[in-house]
């Protein structure tokens, strides 16, 4: 095992080491499916989570599952903070380890500045998304729904749709899949791909040859800015070419969505909500593996 005190991507981790981050969460969701919130793993840590990027999910996510872990929990956003007068990132950060905090969960827009934080600190670091890097809990909440759902991961078909060229979501769930045997096919608008033979991943741009054969399908959410930029030319014709109605999945096609979503977009209302829809087990998967995390973070040499 090579992972320590910190968590800051899945490229790093080898298939044990995933599967031992998913067993432990499949435990905890066993246990939040019975109402077992009261946990004392994390009793006596403070973890502060640090986002300096907006977040709904991930965020209450990891304040639910340290707090649900016996933790101190501590929110900080940047806005109104000391960030806005001019104090560094790094300068921050020590602050409030000064604070007698064990471990940092950090969001940030710049790729490589978790990293940064995670050599210059004591403190456990666990990325909680990064500029275009990696989205490592992310990633890991679902291969943890589709092992739920499927029974295994080796094997299987894997497509993932939509800006996969920018997605921190899409790097970690192409490595984690790869590494534990999964086949991978990247589908949306050429703009959106990787070049092939950047990553271990088919690219097409064709979404109904990208479905052929498919057992699961993770469907990316949007950015308005791409639109802008010119990536493609409408949402309309993005939805005609793109996206994911109910018509286009068979009866054993998986949906995973991160969220949010952008409905008429990339996904139709009618989908989201449907027989295929994990989505909504996805978020309580989030907070499973999110538990797992903490958990084996302390355990590993948090303080």
């Amino acid at each position: 095992m090579t992972w320590g005190k910190d968590l800051l991507t899945l490229e790093g981790l080898d298939a044990d080491e995933l599967w031992e981050i998913l067993k432990r969460g499949q435990y905890y969701r066993e246990r939040l499916d019975r109402g077992e919130k009261a946990g004392t793993e994390l009793r006596g840590w403070t973890v502060a989570n640090l986002f300096f990027e907006p977040s709904t999910r991930t965020r209450m996510s990891f304040e639910l599952a340290a707090q649900y872990l016996g933790a101190h929990v501590i929110n900080f956003a940047d806005q109104g903070s000391s960030l806005a007068k001019g104090e560094s990132l790094l300068d921050t950060v020590w602050n409030i380890e000064a604070m007698a905090v064990d471990c940092l969960v950090i969001r940030h827009d710049t790729s490589g500045a978790v990293k940064l934080v995670a050599d210059n600190v004591a403190a456990a670091v666990v990325n909680a998304g990064e500029g275009r890097h990696e989205h490592p809990t992310q990633g890991l909440l679902d291969l943890l729904t589709i092992w739920r759902h499927k029974g295994r991961i080796e094997g299987l078909k894997v497509a993932i749709v939509g800006d996969v060229l920018h997605s921190r979501v899409a790097r970690s769930n192409i490595w984690g899949l790869t590494k534990l045997g999964a086949r991978v096919v990247v589908c949306g608008p050429a703009t959106m791909l990787p070049d092939p033979g950047d990553w271990p991943v088919t690219v097409e741009t064709d979404l109904g040859r990208a479905l052929e054969g498919a057992d699961c399908i993770n469907v990316l959410r949007i950015q308005k800015e791409r639109q802008e930029q010119g990536l493609f030319p409408s949402a309309r014709e993005y939805f005609t070419f793109w996206g994911i109605e109910q018509n286009r999945l068979n009866r054993d096609l998986l949906l995973l969505h991160p969220g949010p979503m952008n409905r008429g977009v990339e996904i139709s209302g009618r989908a989201a909500e449907g027989p295929n829809s994990a989505i909504l087990d996805q978020v309580t998967n989030g907070v499973a593996v999110r538990m797992a995390v903490l958990s084996l973070v302390k355990e590993r040499g948090g303080h």
